[in-house]
């Protein structure tokens, strides 16, 4: 290995944030699946949750994904109940993106804290279940004619926002920075 090239894991891995995540459910479409995935790479998410009940999860191409996925790590469950009890362990606030009326304005939320943000289905949106179990729901604002955002268009805005809220603080959790960092340097 290059030093350049370690130089480039050590950068990366000190900025993967373990207490920002992603729940998708049941997103179907491939290439909605890379572009998020794109994102949270781009803002430091490194763990992503997947949860597909009524979809089955489809495949990702390293090309599409941009050569992000192989750096990311996936947990699978068989139902968004499972999730968020996983979740819930580790003392994340869960909020699912809904266009359901009493949803809370995403520049409103406090992201700063251990957060998952779930996205579900382009079609369906969010299950019953997701919407019913989450903390809080959420809504991007929007002035148009549109009703919703394409969900990976969805997930880069509230990911992005993460970020916005988060920037400057130095992620904290150092132990598991570096047993990713030598995991990557292995590979």
């Amino acid at each position: 290995m290059t030093p350049k090239r370690k130089q480039r894991f050590q950068k990366v891995a000190r900025h993967r944030q373990f207490d920002l995540t992603v729940v998708l459910e049941n997103i179907w479409d491939p290439h909605n699946i890379a572009a998020i995935l794109r994102s949270c790479d781009a803002v430091g998410i490194q763990v992503i949750h997947l949860v597909y009940n009524t979809e089955k999860f489809p495949g990702i191409g390293t090309k599409a994904a941009a050569g992000v996925k192989k750096w990311l790590t996936f947990k699978h469950y068989k139902s968004i109940s499972a999730c968020y009890r996983a979740l819930h362990r580790r003392k994340f606030s869960i909020y699912a993106s809904t266009l359901q009326p009493g949803s809370r304005d995403l520049y409103r939320l406090n992201l700063k804290k251990p957060t998952a943000l779930v996205f579900g289905n382009e079609h369906r949106g969010a299950s019953a279940d997701a919407v019913r179990l989450a903390d809080s729901t959420f809504l991007i604002p929007q002035v148009g004619f549109a009703q919703s955002l394409n969900v990976s268009v969805a997930a880069a805005v509230s990911l992005y926002e993460a970020f916005r809220q988060r920037r400057g603080q130095r992620p904290r959790q150092r132990t598991q920075q570096n047993k990713l960092l030598r995991s990557w340097m292995r590979r």
